[in-house]
């Protein structure tokens, strides 16, 4: 069952490839996904990564504080969102 990873403080010039690449060491990406801003459409310096339970677990240890592209990334398991208060306009 796929799993997904969140991944925080990924440097700009950093891309999906780069990412997909740094992952596929402990198993099957079955997606990558950088977030960009509603608004102005720029990258916010976090993605997804989803693979494959166990591949995922090895993943988060190893590159936890690793470092990529000159940044220490933060890599754990993605929670699922809390229910925000609708919006008011």
């Amino acid at each position: 069952m796929p799993k997904s990873i969140y991944v925080g403080n990924i440097a700009f010039s950093t891309s999906e490839d780069d990412l997909r690449n740094v992952f596929a060491q402990y198993g099957e990406v079955l997606s990558v996904k950088f977030i960009n801003d509603r608004e102005t459409g720029r990258f916010r310096g976090f993605g997804f990564v989803e693979m494959n339970d166990a591949d995922a677990l090895e993943a988060v240890q190893a590159l936890n504080g690793k470092e990529l592209g000159g940044r220490a990334l933060k890599v754990n398991e993605a929670q699922e969102r809390e229910a925000r208060p609708p919006r008011r306009y």
